[in-house]
Order: structure tokens, then C-alpha cells, then sequence
């Protein structure tokens, strides 16, 4: 009987119809800016995803964009300079990271509020990896603000966040691009958006071959960013953390810059065993992870991506429209829920 219906719906498609489109926004620090580009150029030709999944910066704005709330992100990320950068970055001593993160976490929350996940219009899930067993965690209830941060958690960086007697830290370790997650939830047909796939773009980057992570002095900026009597304190500490000779990288630019690299393999792991049906790449390899300064440049190269990549979108819109045309690929859509349970 099933069979039977599907042949007949093939042969009487509906043009109104299209298939449930999920979204993996993948993580990549600074050039994440790119999502924001990539979510304006997909709602202009008509492709709105159904479900979005994001890790680390990929989480923080696809919640927001689920949210609503995207317009505002977009306007705080434009007008970041690197002295609004230097002062979210709380250095400290203390804890399992550099940074603390309760500056960003504060003008999140100022802008989201207490949103909570399962209230979201669509399904959303940010990605995050137990520190302990390693295993993939995907956060799909609770406080959006505190899903966002968990995802964002840089090992090194940002301090682990502690989430169910779990310590969690960024999902980039595991899936840093989540299309298994859209496909878990139901998507029938699924976009990626990889800001690390530009290898070649590094050789854009004009100057030394010293990794740099940061168009700017960083620790001049962290120092001028704190209050006179807090900067000695500080200067010893960051100066050994965040100080570069002109011939060798940072002691951070190094710990960044590999975990940008270990990115980079583990999606092209994930993303070989596990394909979306379109792969936007936008060309960001000349953009030090930690240059969120700009975001004008990063979020129209966003859309820049989504532009090359229109004929693969329209194909795939119209193989899908024809071939899943009401059908569900005989799931049961209770069945892709507790599929989807972390």
C-alpha cells in the first residue's frame, strides 16, 4: 500500500511541494561571520531551512537566526573593533581556559534572554564533546544562550562548560560541520556550510609564513582593555601566552591554529562518510581565526559562496522536489525524533 501511494504521488507531484531542508552550520571561529552572509543569500532565493544545526561559532548564529534574532547579532558583529574585541576576551589565570567567556555570555543573554531551546519555531541542535568519554552531545534542550557558549567551548581558549555532571567543550573536536545531525532530524535534503575547506586561500595572506590568528597586536589590545591597576598583574602571565617575535608564532597563535587544523581534517572526515547534498565553501583561508574585526568582509564572502554554489542548490531543490515529493523515505517522523535524542 505504501508503494503503491508513492508511485501515485510521483505520478501526480505537487508544485508547491518541496523537500525539508536542514542546515549544518560548521565551526570555524572568526570566519563563522561568513553564516551570516550565507543565511541572507539562502532566505533571497527562497531556499529557508526547516532545521539548523550549528557547532561552536556555527551554533552561536544559527540559534540566533532560528531565534529571530539574527538582525541584532549582525549589527554587534559589524560594529566589533579590536578594542570591543580585546575587552569580551576576560583573560584569567584560573580555570580550564584562558578566556572566561562571562563578558560574551553577558551580551548574549542581553540579547536572547532566557530563550529556550524546544521553543524554538524549528529544531535547532549545537554541538558539543564530552571531555571525558569524547563522545558527540547534541544539545537540543535548555537555556539557548548556555547550548551556544557550550558549543563554543575552544579547548585552551574558552573554560569547559558543565552541562548534566558533564564537562563539555566545543563540538569542532567531533562534527565540526553537523550534517549527520540535520539528517538525524528528518532533513531530506541537506546544505553544509564549511569556512575551513579554503586550504589554498592561506596563501593569500600576504607577508611572513608565521601563522597569525590576529591582524592586530593581541596582547597590546588585551592590555589596553584593562583597567590600570589590573594591567601589571596581568602583563607577566600574557605577555609569555600572547607575546610573538616577528620570525615565530605566539604561544596561542600555535595552540588556535592547530586546533584550526584539526577542524579541517575531521571535516573532511566527516564530510567524506557523511556528504551534504550542497557544500558551500566560502573562500576564507586568507582570515586569521581570531580577525573578528571583519565581519564585513567575511559575512559578503558568505554570500559570495552561496551565489557560486546557486546552480548546485537549484539542482538539488529540483531532484528532491521530484524524487521525495510527499514522501518521507518511509521514516516515521516519531521514529527520527528518538533517532535524534542525545
Amino acid at each position: 500500500m505504501a508503494r503503491a501511494r508513492k508511485s501515485a504521488m510521483h505520478d501526480t507531484p505537487d508544485p508547491t511541494w518541496r523537500p525539508k531542508i536542514g542546515l549544518a552550520l560548521g565551526s570555524g571561529v572568526a570566519r563563522g561571520w561568513a553564516h551570516i552572509g550565507v543565511l541572507r543569500a539562502l532566505e533571497r532565493y527562497g531556499f529557508k531551512p526547516d532545521i539548523v544545526t550549528g557547532t561552536s561559532v556555527g551554533a552561536l548564529i544559527g540559534g540566533a537566526y532560528v531565534a529571530g534574532r539574527i538582525d541584532t547579532l549582525e549589527a554587534w558583529v559589524r560594529a566589533l573593533n579590536k578594542v570591543k574585541i580585546a575587552s569580551y576576551l576576560d583573560f584569567r589565570v584560573r580555570g580550564g581556559g584562558m578566556i572566561g567567556g562571562r563578558h560574551l555570555v553577558d551580551a548574549m543573554r542581553q540579547h536572547l534572554g532566557d530563550t529556550l531551546i524546544e521553543d524554538l519555531p524549528i529544531p535547532f541542535a549545537a554541538i558539543a564533546t564530552d571531555l571525558v568519554t569524547g563522545h558527540e552531545v547534541w544539545l537540543r534542550k535548555g537555556s539557548l544562550v548556555e547550548a551556544m557558549r557550550t558549543s563554543f567551548s575552544l579547548p585552551g581558549a574558552f573554560e569547559p562548560m558543565q552541562k548534566n555532571h558533564r564537562w563539555l567543550v566545543d563540538g569542532a573536536l567531533v562534527n565540526p560541520v553537523p550534517v549527520s545531525v540535520c539528517m538525524a532530524l528528518g532533513a531530506q535534503m541537506t546544505i553544509a556550510v564549511n569556512v575551513n575547506a579554503d586550504i589554498i586561500g592561506k596563501q593569500r595572506r600576504t607577508g611572513s609564513a608565521v601563522p597569525s590568528i590576529a591582524g592586530f597586536d593581541l596582547l597590546q589590545e588585551i592590555e589596553n582593555a584593562k583597567t590600570p591597576g589590573k594591567r601589571s598583574k596581568l602583563s607577566a602571565l600574557a605577555r609569555r601566552v600572547f607575546k610573538r617575535e616577528p620570525t615565530q608564532p605566539s604561544m596561542f597563535g600555535v595552540m588556535i591554529s592547530s586546533l584550526g587544523i584539526v577542524q579541517d581534517r575531521i571535516s573532511r572526515s566527516r564530510l567524506a562518510g557523511e556528504p551534504p547534498d550542497v557544500h558551500i565553501t566560502p573562500r576564507l583561508g586568507h582570515v586569521g581565526l581570531f580577525e573578528f574585526d571583519r565581519a564585513d568582509e567575511i559575512i559578503a564572502e558568505g554570500e559570495a559562496a552561496v551565489e557560486r554554489a546557486l546552480p548546485d542548490l537549484r539542482d538539488a531543490l529540483a531532484i528532491f522536489g521530484r524524487d521525495l515529493n510527499g514522501d518521507d523515505n518511509g521514516q516515521d517522523e516519531t521514529e527520527v525524533q528518538k533517532k535524534a535524542a542525545p
